[in-house]
């Protein structure tokens, strides 16, 4: 029984590690192509906006990856996301040395990168529990047996 039991952590831990390293990988890759296409390819300036947009679209939806795998699971969604958001913020200090000034023209470093992004699914991961306790208190209403057992307790300390 303990050994399934360990086996079943080991799976889901698994899980969080994959989906964490899964998600970090596709940052980084959105964040460089973003950068490299609007630092590289300057026939595509007439299209800034559009560009833009496509970049922040896919960035927002690789982020959402955590958050759907671990919908249910908040402790689980915030270990994979902060996997996957480390592994962005280093990606986005070693473009730093790429391209020059980058932490000036976005005005975020690394370490602030790194704090709104915990902060970010720190706030989804609160959510989430939130949310399942309301759902959990709504399919199991408090009984009236609790109200009994106070007022037993009461009655037995005087």
């Amino acid at each position: 029984m303990r050994q399934a039991a360990l086996k079943e952590g080991a799976r889901t831990s698994h899980a969080v590690v994959v989906t964490g390293l899964t998600t970090g990988g596709l940052l980084v890759v959105v964040m460089l192509s973003a950068l490299i296409v609007t630092n590289r390819i300057p026939a595509l300036e007439a299209a800034a906006l559009e560009r833009n947009a496509i970049s922040y679209g896919l960035f927002f939806a690789v982020m959402l990856i955590p958050i759907c795998r671990f919908l249910s699971q908040p402790l689980r969604l915030f270990g994979a996301a902060i996997i996957g958001w480390t592994i962005f913020a280093a990606g986005y200090d070693l473009a730093g040395f790429a391209f020059k000034n980058l932490f000036d023209v976005l005005r975020r470093t690394p370490l602030e990168a790194l704090l709104e992004g915990t902060v970010v699914y720190g706030i989804c991961a609160v959510a989430v529990w939130v949310v399942s306790m309301v759902l959990h208190a709504r399919r199991h209403p408090v009984g009236t047996a609790g109200h009994r057992a106070v007022r037993q307790s009461i009655s037995n300390h005087r």
